[in-house]
């Protein structure tokens, strides 16, 4: 884990990705670039066939970080879910690891819908590490990300909104919003934006987010050099929306927990 004074230099080492076309607004990219992120894989028993549902991010070889909506639900079991590492492509190659169980957080939907969507999960088998199978580096407790700096998601999940996931992963590249404007901006919608959250997206240009399908993947900052996930993808009206930026759950205000409860 780095410290907060290099982290700070490191956020405003991001560079743009080159030829981003118009996840949503992306390209396609390599698990070579992001080893550190794995596609959870959902049951469908009445289709009897596994499907991308969500991101995760890899802790250990045992643990993984996710959204805890990923894991809940009134069909939610653990047998019925399944992580795909070390594979640039969709439900294709790789490793698959079955899941033992999730810990969501306590504070999941306690004090509004969306707050505490982080959890973590432990695999039945452990992961091997590989160049393709990496851990994450997760940002220190507290810390502070500050505004408009550069942040990328990357993931399977859908390229338009209300579309398909993709095949191969994607990675895009947007910025860090002000709190206090996208809270104003979700209270037009009965919205509650805590602190606990980070908005991220192009405001008032819109055409660049996460999306269905990226749920409890990476918010990175820190420069292809130095990924450090900020951010667990969670919510947001719509995807790529203009005037209401996607949002992440702020790791920051957990990562003590996540460290408590992942070994």
């Amino acid at each position: 884990m780095v410290s907060h004074l290099t982290l700070a230099v490191l956020l405003f080492a991001g560079t743009a990705l080159v030829g981003a076309k118009r996840i949503i607004g992306g390209e396609d990219t390599t698990i070579e670039e992001y080893p550190y992120i794995v596609q959870v894989e959902t049951y469908r028993d009445w289709e009897n066939l596994w499907r991308l549902g969500c991101g995760a991010n890899i802790l250990t070889t045992r643990w993984l970080m996710s959204a805890a909506h990923c894991f809940a639900g009134w069909n939610y079991r653990p047998d019925f879910r399944r992580i795909r590492a070390g594979t640039t492509i969709k439900n294709t190659g790789g490793s698959v690891h079955y899941v033992d169980y999730a810990i969501n957080h306590p504070e999941y939907t306690v004090a509004t819908r969306y707050d505490g969507d982080i959890n973590v999960v432990r695999l039945l088998t452990p992961l091997v590490y590989t160049p393709v199978i990496q851990k994450a580096t997760i940002v220190p407790q507290d810390y502070i990300l500050p505004d408009n700096v550069p942040v990328v998601h990357a993931g399977w999940g859908h390229t338009t909104q209300g579309g398909s996931t993709s095949r191969i992963l994607q990675h895009v590249e947007m910025y860090s919003i002000n709190t206090e404007l996208c809270r104003q901006r979700y209270l037009r919608l009965r919205e509650t934006i805590t602190d606990n959250m980070i908005c991220a997206g192009l405001l008032d240009v819109g055409g660049r987010d996460a999306c269905q399908g990226d749920s409890g993947g990476p918010l990175y900052a820190g420069g292809s050099e130095n990924r450090v996930i900020v951010g667990v993808v969670a919510w947001g009206h719509g995807c790529a929306n203009e005037t209401y930026p996607g949002v992440s759950t702020r790791v920051a205000s957990y990562t003590n927990w996540v460290r408590e409860n992942a070994r």
